[in-house]
């Protein structure tokens, strides 16, 4: 690991406090999933705005040939 500082809003480290003792769980570990959580959500909003962009990018099913016409011309 990395060690990394941030600098939080007073409402923020006191609602982080609150959650880590609610949890159980010490506020490092609450930090670490919630930038895990966030790569995630980005990683999946940037991969299906990649596909909305290719989604165009090929002629559509009805405009082909049918297969067996693609067979014939081999």
């Amino acid at each position: 690991m990395v060690r990394t500082q941030i600098y939080l809003t007073k409402h923020q480290r006191e609602a982080l406090a609150a959650l880590a003792k609610a949890f159980g769980a010490n506020q490092r570990e609450l930090i670490r999933e919630a930038i895990d959580r966030l790569i995630e959500q980005k990683s999946q909003t940037h991969r299906k705005a990649t596909l909305k962009e290719a989604t165009g990018m090929v002629s559509p099913a009805a405009s082909w040939p049918p297969p067996c016409s693609l067979k014939e011309r081999s």
